[in-house]
């Protein structure tokens, strides 16, 4: 059963950083492109980031330049490095195959506020 486990969320100031984790199992990781989505209240569940099996990256404009998708897959986690952090970043962050499984995890809370 394929299973995901964010960490890593927190209250953070505009300017300032935060670098998520997401830990996988139930799949052979490698084999899978994965992405980071995000849910901000009211609004639909977006993708933000991606990268392939062999590590090429693609990311949604508003994020573009200030983040960063990476991936360990002897450890079988997929990370996002978020640089510059707006208050429109506020959101769940969570992670999944792209193209996503039906299954999700609990997500992980991002709040950008002075």
């Amino acid at each position: 059963q394929v299973q995901f486990v964010e960490s890593g969320g927190g209250l953070v100031q505009p300017g300032g950083s935060l670098r998520l984790s997401c830990a996988a199992s139930g799949i052979i990781f490698r084999l899978f492109a994965m992405g980071w989505y995000r849910q901000a209240p009211g609004k639909q569940r977006e993708l933000v980031a991606s990268i392939g099996r062999g590590g090429s990256t693609d990311y949604a404009d508003s994020v573009k330049g200030r983040f960063t998708i990476s991936r360990d897959n002897a450890k079988n986690t997929v990370y996002l490095q978020m640089n510059s952090v707006k208050p429109e970043d506020t959101a769940v962050y969570y992670c999944n195959g792209n193209p996503s499984w039906a299954y999700w995890g609990q997500g992980t809370q991002v709040t950008v506020s002075s």
